[in-house]
C-alpha cells in the first residue's frame, strides 16, 4: 500500500499543469525569439566618425547615460504596462485558440467530407461522359497523318 502511494505522488509530480510550471529567471529568451531584434547597444545608434570626436568624458557619460536610461526606462515600461499587455496577449490568443479548435479545424474537416464527396460525383462524370467522347476523338484522329515538307 505504502508503495501505490509513492508511486502516485510520483505520478503527480509527473503531471504538472502546465501554468505552475517554473520559469527560468536566467534564460528568458530560451527559443530565441528575439535574437536579432531587441539588441540594440550605443554602438549600433551612436558613432562619431574619425576627425569628429567630443571630449572623452562627454563620450563615456553619453554611454553610461543611454545604457542606463534604456534599462530603466525598460524596466519601468514593463513594471507599468507588462501585466496589463501580457492580459491582453493571453486574451488574444485565447481568443484564436478558441476560433482555431471550434471554428476553423470543424469547417476544415466539413469541408474536407463534403469535397471528397464532390470529387466522387466529378469523377463519376468525367468517366461517364468525358472518356468516352475523347477515347473516340482519339479513335478519329488516329488514322490522320502528318507529313512535313520543305520547299525551296
Amino acid at each position: 500500500m505504502a508503495d501505490q502511494y509513492q508511486f502516485n505522488t510520483n505520478e503527480e509530480k509527473f503531471v504538472k499543469d502546465s501554468h505552475t510550471k517554473e520559469i527560468d529567471l536566467i534564460n528568458r529568451d530560451p527559443k530565441l525569439i528575439n535574437e536579432d531584434v531587441i539588441k540594440v547597444e550605443f554602438e549600433d545608434v551612436i558613432a562619431e566618425p574619425d576627425g569628429t570626436h567630443s571630449l572623452d568624458g562627454v563620450w563615456k557619460l553619453s554611454y553610461t547615460t543611454f545604457t542606463v536610461s534604456k534599462y530603466w526606462c525598460y524596466r519601468i515600461l514593463s513594471a507599468i504596462f507588462g501585466i496589463p499587455v501580457a492580459l491582453l496577449w493571453g486574451f488574444l490568443f485565447a481568443c484564436i485558440s478558441f476560433c482555431h479548435i471550434w471554428a476553423v479545424v470543424p469547417c476544415i474537416k466539413s469541408c474536407l467530407i463534403e469535397s471528397q464527396c464532390i470529387s466522387r460525383i466529378y469523377s463519376l462524370c468525367i468517366q461517364t461522359f468525358c472518356d468516352p467522347f475523347f477515347e473516340a476523338l482519339g479513335k478519329i484522329f488516329s488514322s490522320v497523318k502528318v507529313a512535313l515538307r520543305k520547299e525551296v
